[in-house]
């Protein structure tokens, strides 16, 4: 069985004074892989200066854009077809000793190799007094510890949309107690890799029509490595596994990885920014 996602994407900038120049970069498309397929795509935007492609450091496709002409106001659209295959998050096997696992994680090699996603970024570091808030159990497997995290940061932080900002950090997200699914996954990484679990941030987007919980433009999740397994997506936000309703489009370090949208503007005086995202689906055989 396939689903078919419908995305559309639209950004709209308003300044004070007349921008002289700008750089923007998108990362905003679905990638393939294994489990998904980027169809078919369109972007724009309303000074129709066209637009580059770029690949950033992780491997991921950017859509780059410098206007041409100055201006006060300026759009951006796009859409997204993408195909998934129906996804059982659970369809792996785990070995029958934990202390495999755990052996495992404790490797010099492995952690040399895993070094990226085990390393504390800014917003994934914890001060000392949250340390050992959270510790593994070494009596059960290492992914019924992460299901358990994604748990327990479900019940203990509350979804509040604009409670928090891009640059909120773990700390303050303990301290709040609510927040929203960048959050969410900031926290999952900080304890995963203090727990030495490789942990990476990802972005992309969820069909809702579920009832789950996420933001008004992308989502974000988590992906831990599960020795002799591999990357497994964990949403705490919604306290489930990722699988057929997430689309992914990237993932890095942490959110500063992974912004939908970088830019640098040259203009003084204010500006107001808003973003729409709207996914829909359609079951195929």
């Amino acid at each position: 069985m396939y689903q078919e996602y419908f995305i559309t994407y639209s950004a709209t900038n308003n300044y004070d004074t007349l921008v002289k120049e700008a750089y923007w970069q998108f990362l905003i498309l679905p990638e393939d892989n294994d489990s998904q397929q980027l169809v078919s795509w369109e972007f724009s935007d309303s000074l129709s200066d066209g637009y580059q492609s770029s690949v950033n450091g992780y491997g991921f496709k950017a859509i780059k854009v410098h206007p041409q002409r100055k201006f006060r106001d300026i759009s951006f659209n796009a859409s997204f077809t993408v195909i998934k295959k129906e996804i059982d998050p659970f369809a792996f096997s785990l070995p029958l000793d934990n202390s495999a696992d755990y052996a495992k994680l404790k490797e010099l090699g492995f952690q040399v190799d895993f070094e990226p996603f085990l390393r504390k970024s800014h917003f994934t570091q914890l001060p000392e007094v949250y340390e050992d808030i959270y510790p593994f159990d070494p009596n059960k497997s290492v992914f019924k510890n992460l299901l358990a995290l994604n748990h327990w940061i479900s019940q203990n932080i509350s979804f509040k949309t604009g409670a928090t900002d891009v640059h909120t950090t773990p700390e303050e997200i303990l301290r709040r107690k609510e927040g929203v699914c960048q959050d969410f996954t900031h926290l999952f990484c900080a304890l995963a890799k203090r727990n030495g679990v490789p942990a990476r941030y990802v972005s992309g987007y969820l069909h809702q029509g579920m009832g789950y919980f996420g933001d008004s433009q992308m989502h974000a999740w988590a992906e831990a490595y599960l020795p002799h397994v591999g990357w497994v997506g964990f949403d705490p936000t919604n306290d489930i596994l990722a699988h057929t309703d997430h689309v992914k489009v990237c993932h890095g370090k942490d959110y500063s990885d992974c912004a939908p949208l970088k830019g640098v503007v040259y203009s003084s005086g204010d500006n107001e920014t808003s973003y729409t995202v709207n996914v829909w689906s359609a079951q195929q055989q």
